[in-house]
């Protein structure tokens, strides 16, 4: 994750809206989020939820979630090495959210199909 001094752009954090953006920014997140709430803790089973994704991007946006607070990671000392995701107590409180958007997007999901393949 970028430090404020790297940032081409500064920081602006003036409301909960630059809040949230700043923390949940990246293309993958809110999924990522939703399939560890779901079950889906392994990496290799989040690569196959998010197909689309690289490993190495899923990589990036997992630990910007660590350093966030919002999931822990806990590696265990076996061969192979076996790493699973969790939700913190903070990072559970974004679901119910999730689940708002989430919903909104499935009553207006013909409207907004039709706006996105139309600026295609």
């Amino acid at each position: 994750m970028k430090k404020a001094s790297d940032r081409k752009i500064p920081l602006n954090l003036q409301c909960g809206l630059d809040l949230v953006g700043e923390v949940l920014y990246g293309k993958w997140k809110i999924r990522l989020l939703w399939f560890i709430n779901q079950g889906h803790r392994r990496p290799s089973q989040l690569n196959k939820k998010i197909p689309d994704a690289s490993r190495r991007v899923l990589t990036i946006q997992l630990n910007e979630l660590q350093q966030h607070d919002l999931i822990t990671k806990t590696v265990y000392p076996e061969l192979p090495p076996h790493v699973e995701y969790h939700l913190t107590p903070f990072g559970e409180t974004l679901i119910p959210v999730i689940s708002a958007i989430g919903q909104w997007g499935d009553e207006h999901e013909q409207k907004l199909r039709k706006l996105i393949t139309a600026e295609e």
